[in-house]
């Protein structure tokens, strides 16, 4: 297996309808800050890789519009993902494996605010028994949420301390839509929103975009000091349908943790979890030590771009190790209604 490290990540993530520019606008600025950041051209990139949507787009082959943003000439090796950009750095990292690259830049890109996202998501479901239906992402949740608070798995106080932490975790996050510092108490005075959750108990809409770049551990960039080399990586999936497992697990997220080598020695998470009580799950599923730091960033409860925010964990983990934070750190992404698709990275300081 070749080494392969994650050095250079960008974002960007805005409120929902406050003007947020278009797929392009939003990812030149962040080219361009990795260009400054490796000290690298387009030219020295072997492979790129995005990961959008068409139906939150509401147009076919939505991501070609983006490529403006990487230029037309000279042609490069490009593809796509119809999941978070998270996947598509799975696809760029087996690009290097294979021999084909030695460099990669991977982006996802979404904007929630175009359409009514708790609707729109019901299209990743069943389409014969649960997509006629339309049950939105907040009230699936929702059920996830009230099953767990039912059986005892966790209490409202428990959810509650997750939000607390994520807000206040975010006040260094430049990027982020909720921060502040926030009190369980603060938390719990707040009126239902989706019965248990409360508004805060779920992600904001938010538009964004993020890139990363990774490269085999022989290609890195002379600017790179310490560079956050993947250890490992894997993806699971669960059935879709939503009546085949139990909500208060997350067999896929286990999968994912165990074939990227496992977590003992992880220092920091950043994990995809979009309402509290499924951090509450991942923390579970992923065995987890107690005394580890969770979302430093703030998490998807502080911003939650859709198709980005699990890339975003990935480049937020591996920041830890280039600013000697941390030595080993985890990233995990999601996709589908709860937590029904996991990734995980692990990523350790290069020694």
């Amino acid at each position: 297996m070749r080494d392969v490290a994650v050095v250079g990540f960008a974002q960007r993530q805005t409120r929902a309808f406050d003007g947020s520019p278009n797929c392009v606008e939003l990812l030149v600025p962040i080219l361009h800050e990795l260009w400054e950041q490796t000290g690298w051209t387009k030219a020295d990139i072997g492979f790129w890789c995005s990961g959008s949507s068409d139906y939150l787009a509401g147009r076919s082959f939505s991501f070609v519009t983006a490529i403006d943003a990487l230029g037309a000439v000279p042609p490069i090796s490009e593809s796509h993902v119809e999941m978070d950009g998270a996947w598509a750095l799975y696809e760029a990292w087996l690009k290097i494996q294979t021999g084909e690259a030695d460099t990669a830049l991977v982006y996802g890109f979404g904007k929630s605010s175009a359409s009514t996202l708790r609707r729109t998501l019901a299209l990743q479901l069943d389409p014969y028994t649960l997509t006629p239906l339309w049950p939105d992402t907040v009230s699936i949740a929702g059920l996830q949420a009230r099953l767990g608070l039912e059986r005892g798995a966790w209490d409202e106080k428990a959810m509650a301390e997750v939000v607390a932490r994520s807000r206040s975790n975010a006040i260094g996050n430049e990027y982020a839509v909720r921060r502040g510092e926030t009190s369980i108490d603060d938390v719990l005075a707040q009126e239902m929103f989706a019965d248990p959750l409360r508004r805060w108990d779920c992600a904001p809409v938010t538009d964004g975009a993020a890139a990363v770049v990774i490269a085999a551990t022989d290609r890195l960039p002379a600017t790179c000091r310490r560079p956050a080399v993947i250890v490992g990586i894997a993806h699971s999936t669960d059935a879709a349908d939503l009546g085949l497992r139990d909500l208060l697990r997350s067999p896929s997220a286990a999968a994912a943790a165990s074939g990227a080598g496992g977590t003992e020695g992880v220092q920091v998470a950043e994990l995809h979890a979009p309402f509290s009580h499924q951090e509450l799950i991942l923390r579970r599923e992923l065995g987890l030590a107690p005394d580890i730091a969770i979302n430093p960033s703030g998490g998807a409860l502080a911003a939650n771009p859709m198709f980005s925010a699990g890339l975003i964990r990935i480049g937020e983990a591996a920041r830890r190790i280039w600013s000697d934070e941390a030595d080993r750190t985890l990233g995990h992404a999601t996709s589908g209604a709860a937590l029904q698709q996991n990734l995980v990275c692990v990523m350790e300081a290069s020694a």
